[in-house]
């Protein structure tokens, strides 16, 4: 039984040249995954499994694993009995050539009925595999797997690897498992810290692997720990320089995978430099040394960074003196960019756009701008902005990508923009809206605060959406150079959080005045039904159900405008949680399938004198009632608040088809109920498609 089975720790570690940064922690999760996934296929019960990650090393500690698979039972099945035995009874070539292959006479095999007629079967005991022969061919298999896009070969060696392998640790317990891989021989040395411990490390035990690495290689081999000590430190250094270490996510783990021995230390620049959009000092810092920027309690950025060392110097003024006049030439470039830009207006700026191309068919920056600035125009005029002042970052809106800030550090972009407005002295607002246009940059990102960007950031996105699909390049799979997906999210995000009371739509057409016999205008209704997309795409990521979503994406007047979609969806959730939805989404389907076989269509009024029955009365008197009831509410778009009234009718629609023949032999009798449904449908359409809601 496997919990007789002896269990020891495994370790496996490749030793390596220096590995990519931003690539580490997905190879060392990788490796585990795969590592780990063969051995529980292949049955081998163990405990919690450890990856290591550093610059020089991947590792996988599995704990308590077992020593050999458990033993386990097969079958097997063999030929029909009518192929197995001649007709005098005796076994033929087939029976004992079956018997022959699991190793056992015939009169040993059993006899077993299956859906082809009764066949030979053979139950076996297989015997597990010692884990020591299984380990290297599934290390092998786990290092062909690693996601590397672009493997090397070094030296005269034949072997690919994404960076030269210098040594590999294979242990289980305290034995080696002998067996080669990538040019080497598997053993129990590894190696610590480049600098600090170069010698050789003998491990006794993989169990002891963290520890002695720590202890006597000057290595801290687990990531996340690593990435913590790095955190902690540098936030103290932050707090002894006065201020808080600003610690992006992406490059903490970046960092964390640059360094085995983290060591944090805070070095100072010029004052004077902070005279310099503190975006583009940021950056600097942060892409081009990894460094970590010092900010103060408003988020301003203080003359102090953050440097996290590989090594523990003796003379760590040296190390910080070096680190400070390294930055120094980075931060006097940007100086130099800056004050170059800042002599020139926008308007100077903006006039090499002319010689950019946005896309070959839809005309240069210029000219996108052109059609940016008009269209802010259009939609300020219907949110109640500036509609000048729109047109005017429109036209401004790509001006700073002609900068040398920009074109040095493209994270500027907008941002360069925003600076330049206020140098030139441009309106507060004007300069707010050449950054705000490139928002939402991602999922949960801010939106644009002002109207003259919300204008902006919409004319830019609606621009470019009917300009790609009016040339025939929608996105495609996974395939979206334009980001098309993302800039629609943004549209309907920037319209539906600051309740803007615009048709989508009408939009789109708009647009496509704008550019002319560039598009094909008819695949407007194309990134009009991409739009549809994604409404269900954003709803579903909220967590709304999907029969809910399509409920109000059947109805093209709701999905012209994304606010009132909002609504709708909002009150159609809220409605599928009463009691009586149910049974009014039965009803209305019921209704839709009635209505969808007439050849032609009901009467526009319904006939009093013509209401036969009771129930049918009733329910005309409750539909008439409630359509004068809902009007107003329809107008103020409180959807929640008709669906709630509507709820209402469940009773009389359930007496209706109850007691009362729709399909009657009398044709205007037929015709009149038909066009009871008619109203009753129309009164839920108002809202959304409840039949959608059927379960």
């Amino acid at each position: 039984m496997a919990n007789d089975m002896a269990k020891r720790d495994l370790l496996i570690e490749l030793g390596t040249e220096e590995l990519p940064p931003k690539a580490l922690p997905d190879l060392s999760a990788a490796l585990t995954e795969e590592l780990v996934r063969q051995l529980d296929d292949a049955g081998l019960a163990h405990g919690a499994v450890e990856s290591f990650a550093a610059p020089r090393r991947l590792a996988v500690l599995v704990r308590d694993l077992a020593d050999k698979q458990a033993d386990r039972q097969v079958e097997r099945l063999g030929p029909a009995l009518q192929a197995a035995y001649d007709a005098d009874g005796q076994p033929t070539k087939a029976a004992e050539g079956f018997a022959a292959s699991v190793g056992l006479s015939v009169d040993q095999l059993d006899r077993r009925d299956t859906d082809k007629g009764e066949r030979l079967f053979a139950q076996l005991t297989e015997a597990g595999r010692p884990t020591v022969e299984l380990v290297p061919d599934f290390l092998a298999q786990a290092v062909n797997k690693l996601p590397i896009p672009k493997r090397m070969r070094w030296g005269r060696r034949k072997v690919q690897f994404v960076r030269p392998v210098h040594w590999l640790v294979a242990l289980y317990g305290s034995d080696v498992i002998d067996f080669e891989l990538l040019d080497q021989r598997a053993g129990r040395t590894s190696r610590g810290h480049r600098f600090h411990a170069p010698d050789a490390i003998e491990l006794s035990e993989a169990g002891d692997y963290a520890t002695r690495l720590e202890q006597d290689g000057k290595v801290i081999a687990d990531f996340p720990r690593r990435r913590e000590m790095i955190r902690q430190q540098a936030e103290q250094a932050g707090r002894d320089a006065g201020g808080r270490a600003h610690l992006d996510e992406d490059l903490l783990d970046e960092v964390t995978a640059l360094v085995e021995w983290p060591v944090a230390l805070a070095g100072r620049f010029d004052d004077d430099f902070l005279r310099v959009p503190q975006e583009a000092l940021i950056t600097a810092m942060e892409e081009h040394q990894k460094y970590f920027p010092v900010l103060d309690a408003n988020g301003k950025l203080t003359p102090h960074f953050i440097t996290i060392s590989n090594i523990e110097s003796r003379d760590p003024q040296k190390v910080i003196a070096g680190n400070e006049k390294v930055i120094r030439p980075r931060l006097a470039d940007a100086a130099f960019f800056y004050d170059n830009d800042c002599r020139k207006p926008l308007e100077q700026h903006a006039q090499g756009l002319a010689q950019v191309v946005f896309q070959q068919k839809l005309g240069t920056l210029a000219d996108k701008c052109d059609r940016i600035g008009w269209l802010a125009g259009e939609i300020a005029d219907r949110i109640g902005g500036d509609a000048n002042l729109a047109r005017r970052a429109g036209a401004l809106s790509k001006a700073d990508l002609n900068s040398e800030m920009v074109y040095e550090f493209d994270t500027m972009q907008g941002v360069m923009g925003y600076y330049l407005a206020r140098n030139e002295g441009l309106p507060e607002e004007l300069a707010q809206a050449l950054h705000e246009q490139y928002l939402p940059r991602f999922a949960g990102d801010g939106l644009p605060r002002t109207k003259t960007g919300q204008a902006v950031s919409l004319a830019d996105k609606i621009d470019t959406l009917v300009g790609i699909f009016g040339i025939g390049q929608k996105p495609s799979g996974t395939k979206d150079p334009y980001a098309l997906r993302r800039a629609t999210l943004g549209i309907l995000r920037i319209i539906i959080d600051n309740q803007l009371p615009l048709d989508l739509r009408d939009l789109l057409d708009q647009a496509a005045v704008a550019l002319g016999q560039r598009i094909d205008a008819d695949r407007v209704d194309e990134a009009f039904d991409f739009v549809k997309g994604r409404y269900r795409a954003m709803y579903q990521e909220q967590g709304f159900a999907t029969p809910v979503i399509l409920s109000v994406l059947a109805l093209d007047e709701a999905c012209r405008r994304p606010l009132d979609f909002d609504r709708r969806v909002r009150a159609v959730a809220a409605f599928q949680n009463r009691d009586e939805a149910q049974a009014l989404a039965a009803a209305n389907k019921r209704v839709s399938n009635i209505l969808a076989k007439l050849d032609k269509a009901p009467p526009e009024e319904i006939d009093g004198a013509l209401l036969e029955e009771e129930a049918e009365q009733t329910l005309t008197d409750m539909v008439v009632d409630a359509y004068a009831r809902s009007e107003p509410l329809l107008e103020e778009g409180n959807y929640e608040a008709v669906l709630a009234l509507l709820a209402e009718l469940r009773e009389p629609v359930d007496a209706f088809f109850d007691q009362v023949m729709v399909m009657a032999e009398d044709p205007a009798v037929r015709d009149n109920r038909l066009a009871l449904l008619t109203f009753l449908r129309d009164l839920f359409l108002n809202v959304a498609d409840i039949s959608l809601l059927q379960e």
